[in-house]
């Protein structure tokens, strides 16, 4: 029997109860109003005990459970099926409260239905509640409960109970199933829906309201869907419905709705179409918010592609690769471009890549990763690939094994790093360093060998370093370490004013040069030292010393001693060799101041005539007087290019004109020249700059060239004795040059004699010293200039001095 229909079978004898009742009292309530008979009362006696037995028979019977319960409730009369309902027996129940058989927290509901009951008697009341059975379980219940009179006017409540409990669980169970879909859909953020695309009318699910922000009091509509569909999707939307309808097909697609605050959701719809047995076509689906994962996968695909070109640009690939099967179980691409291959070849098996590693380092490779298999450790190793190109790649790899549930190894991440570059970098840094080494030995061989050593001072100017040498018998002075620098040399006290000098030029921290002073080498023997050095400071600015080199000159500074001493004699020398001279030329000398003075004499006779005449000539004894005054003059030039010439003075560097130094060094000769009937033609370029030297010593040279000419051409008896002297401007290498040329046509130059009549103590004179073009050709050679000798074309000798011209100031 189902439950429906024990429904209405127990109302049907709840109704079948209460109307037999009402006939027992309807049939009292008659015996009352009339007289009784003998016959008649016995047989309606007899009849109403039939009906009261019948009623009773329905009443126990009958599949429904039925109470009778007082104002008070308390159980009246409860039928033997209602009690075994609630696994008593109807004795059990009978006196006992009928609160009882409810749960504590139904019990004020039952009294208020029994209340209303009583306030409404012949009314018939309605309710579900549930019941205790002995067992404590529950039994779910409709009540069908009416008021009524007894015939003494008392009310009961009779209650016919119908079992629901069957169709309560299941209402439970739908319930709590739709509550399961409900939390599932919003778990999940998918909706359902029912679409009719003919009235553009759809159903939806709680959480398709939600997906959609839409009032669940609103009746959704296809209208309103596309409302919320993001514009640029709408079209492509429009188009799967359209064909889906036309299809009468399935559909799965995804579209953005663009929400009223600005944000986007992205869902993925699917829908299955149904037609209904009157040719209806409705769409029933699911639409769920993938807003979370698209917004996840396009993190994923940027990271991945961050990852990716991370790899790129670091060179790094990174791989996965599973023990137990022997393959990768994963590769970037990177990994792909690394080994030369192309990255969209997945299907490359592990073989292809192992082939590409030498084969020596793969060997090596192999032997690494077992042992942190067996150990369990990460790893690093290095090799190489050879790539198609025949290039070839050096590779950083790191592993780490992943230890599975069982405790083996079960895969192996790790990483490729192309340090190709690094490694060249490495190599030629290596390279660098190596020669930097060579040169480093190299530098320090030379400064070991070398004459020189190298110093360092600290910010205190006190050694702290000083090179070693190779030979320990050098000139290296030893001890120094620890000693500032005026501690060292032994002329300190001789000469203070240098070393006060060179002390303020170390505390100023300059640098300094060339300091001669004398020291002592490891032998103690005294020898002269040339230093220079260099202040240090860091990045800061701070003073950290002085870093130099110094040499030993002892031979230097003594050759320039010897040279000084050699120039000096050469001094006296030319002294003497110009004194001789004068002694030769006293002749012409004497002649030379002979003559203004005789005409001083003459003059100064003719001037006391002119003084004795009456009247006395005043005019011509004042012309006479002026002349007195002139050759005195010229006297006293006379003397004082004599003394000038004999004294012995330092060589004085000035402009020198040398057209005038050969005319008064002619005038000096002029009595020589008388003697020797010689005689000179001057050749003189007019505008000739001045050159830049000492006068006495120009004019000694050519005296002397110009005497030698005179006694070369002493034998010269069929021919004329005559000296040319020219002077004239060239230009030697860009250079300008006075040239002066002394000519003459005497005996000439021997064979062989041009450069040798240049040599000390060389001559051609019986007594002569031969030091006289020694010396001139120094003097000349002091003067930056050159003296040579050319024997001529037919008799006699050419002399040609070449002095550097002072060069022109252009700015």
């Amino acid at each position: 029997m189902m439950p429906g229909q024990i429904a209405k079978l127990g109302n049907s004898a709840a109704q079948f109860l209460l109307g037999g009742l009402a006939a027992l009292r309807s049939l009292g309530n008659a015996g009352k109003g009339e007289p009784a008979t003998g016959d008649g009362w016995r047989q309606d006696n007899a009849d109403l005990r039939d009906a009261v037995k019948q009623w009773r028979q329905v009443f126990e019977h009958n599949p429904v459970m039925y109470f009778m319960v007082d104002p008070a409730g308390t159980v009246l009369n409860v039928n033997t099926f209602g009690a075994a309902q609630l696994g008593y027996t109807a004795a059990e129940l009978t006196g006992q409260s009928v609160l009882n058989v409810f749960f504590e927290e139904d019990r004020d509901f039952v009294r208020r239905c029994v209340g209303l009951c009583l306030e409404t008697v012949d009314q018939s009341h309605t309710w579900e509640i549930r019941k205790i059975r002995k067992d404590g379980s529950v039994l779910w219940v409709r009540e069908n409960a009416k008021a009524m009179r007894r015939g003494d006017g008392t009310p009961i409540v009779l209650v016919a109970c119908e079992n629901i409990t069957q169709r309560k669980e299941a209402e439970d169970a739908l319930r709590q199933s739709e509550a399961y879909l409900a939390q599932a859909q919003e778990l999940s953020r998918t909706g359902s829906f029912g679409l009719s695309l003919a009235t553009r009318e759809a159903v939806w699910s709680r959480e398709t309201f939600r997906i959609f922000q839409c009032d669940p009091q609103v009746k959704p509509t296809l209208d309103f869907v596309f409302q919320r569909i993001h514009p640029e999707d709408r079209n492509a939307v429009s188009k799967t419905l359209d064909r889906a309808f036309r299809e009468v097909g399935d559909f799965d697609h995804e579209y953005r709705l663009l929400m009223p605050d600005g944000t986007i959701k992205y869902l993925h719809s699917v829908a299955r179409v149904v037609r209904h047995g009157s040719g209806h076509i409705e769409f029933v689906g699911a639409v769920t918010d993938v807003t979370t994962a698209k917004e996840t996968e396009q993190r994923l695909r940027r990271s991945e592609a961050y990852l990716t070109e991370a790899q790129r640009l670091s060179h790094t690939s990174s791989w996965a690769w599973n023990v137990r099967s022997q393959e990768f179980a994963y590769r970037s691409a990177e990994l792909y471009r690394l080994f030369g291959f192309n990255p969209d070849q997945i299907d490359l098996s592990a073989q292809a890549f192992q082939q590409r590693i030498l084969a020596e380092d793969f060997r090596r490779i192999v032997d690494v990763e077992r042992q942190a298999i067996r150990q369990k450790q990460p790893f690093e190793v290095d090799f190489r690939i050879l790539r198609p190109d025949g290039s070839v790649r050096h590779v950083h790899t790191e592993g780490h094994p992943v230890v599975g549930g069982d405790g083996d190894v079960t895969e192996i991440i790790g990483t490729h790093v192309d340090v190709t570059e690094q490694f060249a970098a490495r190599q030629a840094l290596q390279k660098a360093f190596d020669e930097l080494k060579l040169s480093e030995q190299r530098f320090r061989d030379y400064a070991e060998t070398a004459s020189d050593w190298f110093w360092e001072s600290g910010p205190d100017h006190r050694i702290t370093r000083i090179s070693e040498h190779a030979d320990t018998a050098g000139p290296v002075p030893t001890g120094v370490i620890g000693l500032a620098r005026w501690d060292i040399p032994p002329d300190a006290e001789l000469e203070p004013e240098k070393w006060e000098r060179h002390r303020a030029t170390l505390d100023a921290h300059l640098p300094f040069r060339d300091l001669v002073y004398r020291s002592k080498d490891r032998n103690g023997s005294p020898i002269y030292v040339r230093t220079s050095g260099k202040p240090l400071h860091d990045a800061n600015g701070n003073f950290l010393g002085y870093r130099g080199v110094s040499s030993d000159v002892t031979a230097a500074i003594r050759a320039e001693q010897a040279e000084e001493a050699l120039r000096k004699a050469q001094a006296e020398l030319a002294h003497v060799t110009r004194v001789t001279m004068l002694g030769e030329l006293t002749a012409s000398i004497a002649h030379e101041i002979n003559q203004p003075l005789a005409a001083v004499i003459s003059n100064a006779d003719a001037c006391i005539g002119w003084l004795g005449r009456e009247p006395a000539q005043l005019n011509a004894a004042r012309r006479s007087v002026e002349w007195i005054v002139e050759d005195a003059n010229r006297a006293s030039e006379v003397i004082r290019r004599i003394r000038t010439l004999a004294k012995k003075t330092e060589i004085e560097m000035a402009p020198v004109d040398m057209n005038q130094l050969v005319r008064e060094t002619v005038a000096l000769v002029r009595r020589e020249l008388a003697t020797h009937a010689v005689s000179v033609r001057m050749e003189l370029a007019s505008a000739l700059p001045s050159v830049c030297g000492d006068r006495i010593q120009l004019q000694q040279v050519l005296i002397n060239l110009v005497m030698n000419g005179i006694e070369a051409m002493h034998a010269n008896v069929d021919r004329p004795r005559e000296l040319a002297i020219r002077s004239s401007q060239a230009s030697e290498h860009g250079e300008g040059r006075m040239l002066l040329i002394v000519t003459d046509s005497g005996v000439g130059l021997g064979d062989g004699a041009t450069e040798r009549i240049f040599t000390p103590f060389f001559t051609t004179k019986p007594s002569g010293l031969g030091m006289g073009l020694s010396i001139c050709r120094s003097i000349i050679e002091a003067h930056a200039g050159r003296l040579s000798a050319f024997p001529n074309d037919g008799s006699g000798a050419t002399f040609q001095i070449a002095l550097p011209l002072p060069i022109e100031d252009t700015s």
